[in-house]
Parts: C-alpha cells; sequence; structure tokens
C-alpha cells in the first residue's frame, strides 16, 4: 500500500515519541495524538513499513526448538491472502469474528486480514471452555469463529449460526483455513475505514465481576499503543519478547500494536511449563532487547539464577498488577538493568508509567504517559486534584488511546465517564513531583480499626521475606475491629504449611508492619486467579466469610 496522509501524521507522532524516548519532560510536553478522519493500521501503517522489507516481523521458538521467521513483507502478504480468502468465506465489513488460537503465525496475519476487512475481532485464550464460549458469541453476535482445530469439539456445546473456521487438521462440519493458501495476494479495500469504526471487543477478565465487554476503534489501540510503544523503549530493529497469552489486551498492546509501530520484531518462546533457565537461554539466542513479563513471571524467576542470562535486555517492564520492590531489586543486582512499572486497562492504552531513563521512586508506577491528562479525584467529592483518589482521565483531553464504552451496556459506560472523567476504578497517591504510586482497586481497599488498608502494602511487605513466593490479603471479619487483614500465601520451594511457617511470617508481618497493618490472619495454599493471571480477590473475600479450618490467627502465635 502506498503511504497515506494518516500514514505520514502516524509515522511523525511516533518518530518524535522515539526521538524523545529519554527525555520526559519534552515527550509530554510536545506530543500530540494523531487524528486522522480515516485510518486502517493494517493498510495504512503495516502494509507501508512491510514493503520489500526482509527483515524479521515474527520469530517464534518452540519447546521442542522449532523455529519460525516471517518478514514484515511475508507477513504483509499471508494477510492479504487471509484477508482475500476470509472475505470469500462471507466475512464482512462489521461482522464479529471470534478469534481463537495459541501463539501462532496465523493469529497475526488474521489480525491484519480482520482489520484489512474492517471486521470485527473478538480476542478469545484457548483456555476458554464452552460456558465461557457460549457467553462471548452470544453477548458478542458473533457471525463467525476461527479457532485451532483441537478446540473444536469445545463448539459442539455453543449454539448459534456462525461459520466454523478451523486451523490445523481438517474437521468435519469446519471450513479448513489452509485453503487461504491458494488466495490472491492482492488485497483491495472495498473503501477507506473511518476511524471510528469498532475495530475489536474485548471481554475483560473480571477479577471481581463478570466480564465487561470492551469497545475499541481503528484508533483508539492502533494510534493509542504509541504510549505503550513509549513505555516499553522500543525502537526500530529491537527484538520485543512479551510474555502474555493470546485474546487478552495485554497481547495486543505488547505483541501487536507497540512492537510493529516500533518497526521491531516480535519474539515469542512457546512453552507449556515454565521453564526459567530455558527462557533465558532462548533470550540469550535471539538477543532479545526488550522483555515484558507480568509480576507471576517475574515472581518466578527471580527463583532461577538470573545471571544464566549472559546479555540482559536494554529494557524491562511488567503490566498487570503492581510489581513488589524486592523483585525490582533482585533483577537490577543481577542484570543492571531495572524493571520500570507500567499502569493501564484493557479499557485503555498506558496511561501512567515508568519511562525510559527517568528517575525511579521506589514503589511508584511513574508519570502520566504521554497524551494522557491524568488526575486523581477525590474519593468522597469526586473533585479532581486530591493527593490520593481514584486515578481518573480527563475527557477534556479527549485521549486517543481510551476505549469507547462498554458495549451494549451504557448504564456502565455512563457510570465509568461521570462528570468528564474516564474512571479506572484504581487508587492512587501522587507526590510532589508527579509520580503516581498505585494503592489498590477501589473496591479492594479496606479498613481495619478505622485505619485504611491497601493490600498491596501489605503484600509487598510479605514478599520481602524469602519463605513468601506469591500472597493475597483481604479483609475478615473481626468482632472488635470489624476487619483484620487476612493473607494467603503460596510458599516458595524448600518451605512447608503449618504452624512453624505460620509463626515466622506473623513475626516477619510485625518486624516490617505498624501495628493497624499487621497480618492477622494467614492461610496456606494456591491463588485462585483469572485465565490472564489475575488473583480473583472475591473469591478470596468469600472464601474468607465463610470461615476456614486451615487459617491460623495471629493472637495464637503470641
Amino acid at each position: 500500500m502506498p503511504a497515506t496522509s494518516a500514514t505520514e501524521t502516524f509515522r511523525a507522532a511516533r518518530d518524535f515519541l522515539i526521538e524523545h524516548r529519554e527525555d520526559y519532560a519534552t515527550a509530554y510536553a510536545g506530543f500530540s495524538w494523531p487524528r486522522p478522519d480515516y485510518f486502517n493500521w493494517a493498510l495504512d501503517w503495516f502494509d507501508v513499513i512491510a514493503a520489500d522489507n526482509d527483515r524479521t516481523a515474527l520469530h517464534i521458538v518452540e519447546e521442542d526448538g522449532g523455529r519460525t521467521e516471517v518478514s514484515f513483507a511475508r507477513m504483509a502478504a499471508r494477510s492479504d491472502r487471509a484477508a482475500n480468502w476470509l472475505r470469500d468465506q462471507g466475512v464482512a465489513a462489521g461482522d464479529r469474528i471470534l478469534v481463537m488460537l495459541g501463539n501462532q503465525v496465523e493469529l497475526w496475519e488474521t489480525a491484519l486480514a480482520a482489520m484489512k476487512l474492517r471486521a470485527v475481532v473478538i480476542p478469545a485464550t484457548p483456555l476458554l471452555g464452552p460456558a465461557d464460549l457460549r457467553d462471548r458469541v452470544g453477548r458478542g453476535k458473533v457471525r463467525h469463529v476461527l479457532v485451532r482445530s483441537a478446540d473444536t469439539a469445545k463448539f459442539d456445546e455453543v449454539p448459534g449460526d456462525y461459520t466454523r473456521i478451523a486451523v490445523g487438521d481438517d474437521v468435519d462440519g469446519w471450513l479448513s483455513y489452509s485453503g487461504a493458501d491458494e488466495a490472491p495476494e492482492t488485497f483491495t479495500p472495498d473503501r477507506e475505514t473511518d476511524a471510528g469504526e469498532p475495530l475489536m471487543l474485548y471481554f475483560t477478565s473480571g477479577t471481581t465481576a463478570s466480564p465487561k465487554l470492551v469497545e475499541h476503534t481503528h484508533v483508539s489501540y492502533p494510534v493509542g499503543h504509541l504510549s505503550t510503544m513509549y513505555w516499553i523503549g522500543l525502537k526500530p530493529g529491537d527484538v520485543h519478547l512479551n510474555i502474555s497469552s493470546p485474546g487478552w489486551a495485554k497481547h495486543a498492546w505488547s505483541n501487536l500494536f507497540a512492537p510493529w509501530s516500533a518497526e521491531a520484531t516480535v519474539f515469542i518462546f512457546n512453552y507449556t511449563r515454565f521453564d526459567a533457565a530455558r527462557l533465558m537461554a532462548e533470550m540469550d539466542r535471539s538477543a532479545v532487547t526488550s522483555f515484558c513479563a507480568p509480576p507471576t513471571v517475574w515472581r518466578m524467576l527471580i527463583q532461577a539464577d538470573l545471571t544464566q542470562l549472559r546479555t540482559p535486555p536494554r529494557e524491562v517492564v511488567a503490566a498487570g498488577e503492581p510489581l513488589n520492590p524486592e523483585v525490582i531489586e533482585s533483577v537490577r543486582r543481577a542484570w543492571g538493568v531495572t524493571i520500570r512499572d507500567g499502569f493501564g486497562q484493557t479499557e485503555t492504552a498506558v496511561q501512567v508509567a515508568n519511562t525510559p531513563g527517568q528517575l525511579l521512586k521506589a514503589g511508584s508506577m511513574g508519570r502520566p504517559s504521554p497524551g494522557f491528562a491524568v488526575e486523581l479525584l477525590d474519593p468522597v467529592t469526586g473533585e479532581p486534584g486530591a493527593a490520593e483518589g481514584e486515578i481518573s482521565l480527563d475527557l477534556a483531553a479527549a485521549p486517543v488511546g481510551l476505549m469507547t464504552g462498554y458495549h451494549g451496556d451504557p448504564d456502565r459506560t455512563a457510570e465509568a465517564m461521570a462528570g468528564g472523567y474516564y474512571r479506572t476504578g484504581d487508587i492512587g497517591a501522587r507526590d510532589e513531583d508527579g509520580y503516581i504510586t498505585y494503592v489498590g482497586r477501589a473496591d479492594d481497599v479496606f479498613k481495619a480499626s478505622d485505619y485504611k488498608i491497601s493490600p498491596f502494602e501489605l503484600e509487598s511487605a510479605l514478599l520481602e521475606h524469602e519463605a513468601v513466593a506469591e500472597a493475597a490479603v483481604v479483609p475478615a471479619p473481626d468482632p472488635v475491629r470489624l476487619s483484620v487483614p487476612k493473607a494467603y500465601v503460596v510458599l516458595a520451594e524448600g518451605w512447608e504449611p503449618g504452624p512453624d511457617t505460620a509463626k515466622v511470617l506473623f513475626e516477619h508481618s510485625r518486624s516490617v508492619l505498624a501495628p493497624y497493618k499487621r497480618i492477622r490472619r494467614l492461610e496456606f495454599g494456591t491463588l485462585p486467579k483469572t485465565i490472564s493471571g489475575k488473583i480473583r480477590r472475591i473469591e478470596l473475600r468469600e472464601a474468607t466469610a465463610a470461615g476456614s479450618d486451615a487459617e491460623y490467627r495471629e493472637e495464637d502465635f503470641r
């Protein structure tokens, strides 16, 4: 595709951020969002940078050592074939297509193909079962599903009149995606893409409630993730590894839009069981320059010998949940680089981040990203300018990297956008230098003896002890204090659950936390999580309210 005015506007914004990647003040003051009337990231950006470009766009390494590398030029051609074939199967502009694939080439080429067709993608992780799929197909008004052959049987229990496309072995009653290999390589769009047309519908992971249906446009994610590119610190020619499950927003953030907007290579290591040593060996072998992982992976990594990685990445970042300071320090000692937190949601791109080359403050997730006017709203009055309050986006600044709303749910949308602000539901505290520290979800923060408790602060304190691999804190009912902090703890290797370990952790809590914050209840076991890896605190709160014979109490160890 030839470059368009939208291409050049996007390129200018991207180049400005790359030029000032270590100059936050200039980047924040000088950045303005591209706001084209017509824009299709696959056609107006990817195809343009892919023309005659033999550099690697996608590099996938399998657990058995197999490797697949696809150049930018070949990826553009493959997506053209896929778009032509999907069009022949009835996929049209505005149609909802549920895509449930693993980290395989077809995932990326169909993402581009759907964009080119102006179809609306509903990403889905292969971990979903029939019940979740029925919800997505029904509420999402799905007209086509494109899934791995191994997962087609799940749809036997999913009613609906939708086209069924299998990727892999032939399946009776399903169209075979292999037919795309024979489709014409030149794709012609039927018309320009309105920038505000829907592009993606995401079902959120639902840590405290049923999933919402988040709607993004052809600019809110493709253009919005220029802020994600800036946070990571990506440059043309980089090799970027992001550990994320397909089907979740973070996968689109850091395995599609951010790296390919920067003209970087997306590197994938597919594994069935996490192996830190093997992961680091593959990072060395493929010369990974930037690495993003969720806190769960970082916590597993620091259990291994991090010095096995001979050439650490230039940039290391974390997102999904706040990262505890002791994990950051472990990586800094071993690799000589500092993990930089970023904050965003399925509903947005990266709103707040520790960006490259900037002073990092312990516990802080950084400052507002270029293009985002972030306010803290007073939890009582709703007024902006609070030292601690709900992290919110000023809608007067019209941030591009924000959803249009919750599809089919005007009440939820109105609630989230009330009073001229998009309200994240997260609480933060801002210091005199503008750095924001995460306090917790508005519905996670609780009171004990009239003191406000941030679960994240207590979890960080517990994770300082070598016995703790993971922890989650929720309120436990108490007849005197109303509620007290209870910790659910996953133990590190070498530690056994029982009264001796409980005593050690209660003593640790007393030594590092103020009396009103101390852990008063303790239970060992696994943590319930969403498919995307976030802790299901609602389940822990319900379990706590119900009571447990496996619980240890601080007063029993005095």
